[in-house]
């Protein structure tokens, strides 16, 4: 099979992340992947083949005809049997390029996210709506944005499929990075944030449960991994708080696994999710896990069993699942062992692409 891969732009997010692991597992199966990116990027993926760029502008996402005609011909060229979609403004792109050149090719949408979360008006919803129902099939990461996705734009169930997001099989390092050796050689206990520095993933409730808990004598330090707009807001936020040499914002790093297996718990905050692939990698470092109960969250995060899960925007009861995780060896122990026994049964990527191609397989003789 002939499989396309449209991402946004060359990025270590979770979306192309996923979307350049799913191809190289295709590609080992048998399969020809091409992975084509809206807008260029300065991030190496780890996709085992080249990343194709069609140099658009997000700033004329709405009238790129000229990036519309330029998928169209690569489709033309390449002739995959599948288009893949794979979030943000991808679906945007191919759905209005499909339209102006009449290209043939299956589009399946691959939806990342609890959609209704991100629809803030009408108008947005009647557009969004009118994309999602050109698609040819969606496959929703978590059933809750399954659920989500087939109630706000109508889309008929047999359109649609749930397929979690999966994660490498690697060797866990057996050391963290030497430029961080010294956070994880002190007595702080390591507390590790992985997400973009946007409004949804709540840094700043963060910053204020990790304030608490250092005047509750917690000796704490929260490292956050990733970037992004808010980051001046963010380091201001640090200063008024007291926070400097607490709180640490490393951006987009190329060593995350080896900082991730050497934390003492993954916190995640965030109020807007569909099901993050760091949760799964933080089960399968055996690092424990304290999240908010959003998105799809709640479909691999149990308390007492695999994390645990607080209610949105409870920041005591976050406060004290991190102070039971740090502080409980024997009861963390058993959720870090069960966690990991649930990521290596359900989330290796090689049994995930499978059932990727089976919904490829699907699609093809439902249209044929």
């Amino acid at each position: 099979m002939r499989i396309l891969l449209l991402i946004q732009k060359a990025q270590l997010r979770g979306a192309e992340m996923f979307a350049s692991q799913l191809g190289n597992h295709l590609q080992r199966a048998g399969h020809t992947v091409f992975v084509v990116s809206l807008v260029p990027g300065t991030a190496t993926l780890p996709f085992e083949g080249e990343v194709y760029c069609l140099n658009g502008s997000l700033t004329k996402r709405f009238v790129d005809v000229a990036g519309w005609r330029k998928l169209a011909a690569y489709i033309k060229e390449v002739k995959p049997d599948v288009v893949q979609a794979n979030a943000s403004d991808t679906l945007k792109f191919a759905v209005l390029s499909k339209l102006l050149t009449g290209w043939k090719a299956p589009l399946v949408y691959r939806n990342a996210n609890k959609a209704s979360d991100f629809i803030n008006s009408y108008p947005k919803l009647v557009f969004n709506r009118f994309l999602a129902r050109r698609a040819t099939h969606i496959i929703s990461v978590s059933e809750i944005c399954r659920q989500d996705f087939m109630k706000l734009y109508g889309i008929p169930e047999r359109k649609t499929t749930m397929i979690p997001i999966g994660i490498e099989r690697v060797d866990i390092p057996s050391a963290p990075p030497a430029n961080l050796m010294h956070i994880f050689n002190g007595e702080a206990r390591v507390l590790v944030n992985i997400a973009s520095l946007v409004p949804e993933k709540n840094h700043e409730g963060l910053l204020r449960i990790a304030q608490v808990l250092r005047k509750q004598g917690e000796n704490v330090r929260v490292v956050v991994l990733g970037d992004g707009k808010l980051r001046p807001r963010l380091e201001e936020c640090i200063r008024q708080m007291d926070l400097a040499g607490h709180v640490l914002l490393l951006g987009y790093r190329s060593d995350v696994p080896a900082i991730l297996a050497h934390a003492d718990a993954f916190v995640m905050p965030s109020l807007i999710e569909g099901l993050p692939g760091t949760i799964l990698e933080a089960f399968y470092n055996r690092v424990p896990v304290i999240a908010y109960n959003v998105g799809g969250i709640g479909e691999v995060v149990q308390t007492g069993h695999t994390g645990w899960l607080i209610g949105k925007n409870d920041e005591a009861g976050f406060i004290a699942a991190v102070k039971q995780a740090l502080r409980d060896a024997r009861h963390t122990a058993a959720i870090r062992e069960e966690a990991y026994q649930r990521v290596t049964r359900d989330f290796m990527n090689e049994h995930i692409a499978e059932r990727f191609v089976q919904v490829y397989t699907a699609v093809c003789q439902r249209i044929s």
